[in-house]
């Protein structure tokens, strides 16, 4: 059998070693290259035939979960694992979204790193319990805030995100500024935050804009 091919992306280069370092011992893995970016990483897809690319999410520039959506198009071949210290369930549902195969957290183990990697290039996905947890509860989630806000809440929801104004939002649905004051007093509410700021980026959370 041929060897897995692999490219580990991670802006600290001390933990991009120490993960080569540990994956090169293993004889069915072989490291073919190392990026602290995306645009460094995309550079060594045009050159080589890659299987495997671990990424993080925080980088400069493009974060790891955009590095996902845009290679999914130019790379279709090349199959994405996440390795993050974020262990919060917006970040696994949009892994997945974008085509994550795999999601790590970085205290992850050898032996699981390595069933990951094996796992993902026979085609399956590999998200252990405890990330399948944070998936179902983030779902679960998005599906109560779906449910709980009412079909104008979300119209106002839209229009608030667009920058629109309480009058400008109430001339545009045809009610009066107070009514679009109560929707969004009860959207804060709902959505357990205190401003409207924290509404926009909750809302972004949840996929609601």
């Amino acid at each position: 059998m041929s060897k897995i091919k692999i490219i580990v992306v991670d802006d600290h280069q001390l933990f991009r070693e120490g993960i080569i370092s540990l994956l090169s011992k293993n004889e069915d893995l072989e490291i073919i290259g190392e990026a602290p970016s995306a645009e460094e990483l995309f550079e060594l897809l045009e050159k080589e035939a890659v299987n495997i690319v671990l990424v993080d999410i925080t980088m400069p520039g493009m974060n790891g979960l955009e590095v996902i959506e845009t290679a999914r198009e130019k790379y279709p071949e090349v199959r994405f694992i996440v390795l993050t210290m974020h262990a919060e369930g917006q970040y696994v549902v949009k892994a997945v979204r974008n085509g994550a195969y795999g999601y790590l957290i970085k205290n992850a183990d050898e032996n699981e790193l390595i069933t990951a990697i094996k796992n993902v290039a026979n085609g399956k996905k590999y998200f252990n319990s405890e990330i399948s947890q944070l998936m179902i509860g983030n779902m679960a989630i998005e599906g109560e805030s779906h449910k709980k806000l009412s079909d104008r809440e979300m119209e106002v929801l839209t229009l608030v995100s667009e920058g629109l104004t309480t009058k400008e939002i109430a001339e545009q649905l045809f009610v009066s500024a107070r009514t679009v004051e109560t929707h969004r007093v009860n959207m804060m509410k709902k959505l357990k935050v205190q401003n409207t700021a924290e509404l926009i980026k909750k809302a972004a959370h949840l996929n609601l804009i």
